[in-house]
């Protein structure tokens, strides 16, 4: 049977209730600090050394790239140029967006179903506390603060892999490299990027507490709001990614050379 037209509201409709609740609890309730820098550590340990070896290859696979076509136009010196740019425009936040949804998000949605089949959930409600307010408010903040810091570490890396590859692998200028680095990247593009992250990781958390505080079924059903969890957040993010940027393309103007 297929799903009714309530049943396929009623899933986004939640979320964006959710997000809407997490964004007006987060200016109108007490910071939890503690929870706050726990959950961030949390995530920083488990998405940092994934994100750090995810870069690597995506920066190789672009600057590979990248090398052969402007060699084959005659471009060789802004090969670097191309290569940053790509890697800070979408490699990096797509990078870190795959490793928080993929770990992050996870990591919230199995914590949080746990605590339901336990009925801590409901012993929170039971006495007058709010669990969006305790505990998916902090987790989402910490989420994005980490999905800040991962973008800029896959920057550099994918940015360090680049050199390498472009120039040491395939044998390129290191003055071109760095001269072209400004080129066709700009501020704007940081800018961007930084924000896509922000709101991946803010998607990610949410999705993955919404899935959580709704698991149902025993353990089984966690695990089953896990899977949920991964393959709708990554949905997610590609589209947001996808408005992003054909947003970006229409209000920044773009460097020429």
């Amino acid at each position: 049977m297929g799903l009714s037209p309530a049943a396929v509201v009623r899933g986004p409709g939640a979320i964006t209730a959710l997000a809407w609740d997490v964004l007006r609890l987060t200016f109108t309730t007490p910071f939890q600090a503690r929870e706050f820098v726990e959950q961030a550590w949390f995530v920083a340990r488990v998405t940092m050394m994934p994100a750090i070896l995810v870069s690597i290859p995506f920066g190789a696979v672009i600057s590979l790239q990248v090398g052969n076509l402007t060699g084959q136009l005659g471009a060789e010196s802004f090969a670097g140029a191309t290569a940053v740019l790509a890697t800070v425009r979408e490699a990096a936040p797509i990078a870190a967006a795959l490793i928080i949804a993929g770990a992050a998000g996870s990591a919230i949605c199995s914590d949080l179903g746990a605590r339901k089949m336990r009925e801590e959930i409901d012993a929170m409600e039971v006495l007058g506390i709010d669990p969006v307010a305790r505990l998916v408010v902090p987790r989402a903040l910490a989420t994005v603060a980490v999905a800040l810091l991962l973008n800029g570490i896959v920057i550099a890396a994918g940015i360090a892999g680049g050199y390498y590859f472009i120039v040491i692998a395939q044998g390129g200028s290191a003055g071109a490299f760095l001269s072209s680095f400004t080129a066709l990247a700009t501020l704007p593009d940081i800018y961007v990027a930084m924000v896509k992250a922000g709101c991946f990781g803010f998607i990610a958390a949410i999705v993955g507490a919404h899935k959580g505080l709704n698991a149902a079924g025993g353990p089984s059903g966690v695990g089953r709001a896990v899977n949920e969890t991964v393959i709708l957040a990554f949905m997610l993010l590609f589209l947001l990614n996808t408005i992003i940027t054909a947003l970006y393309f229409q209000v920044v103007p773009q460097a020429g050379v």
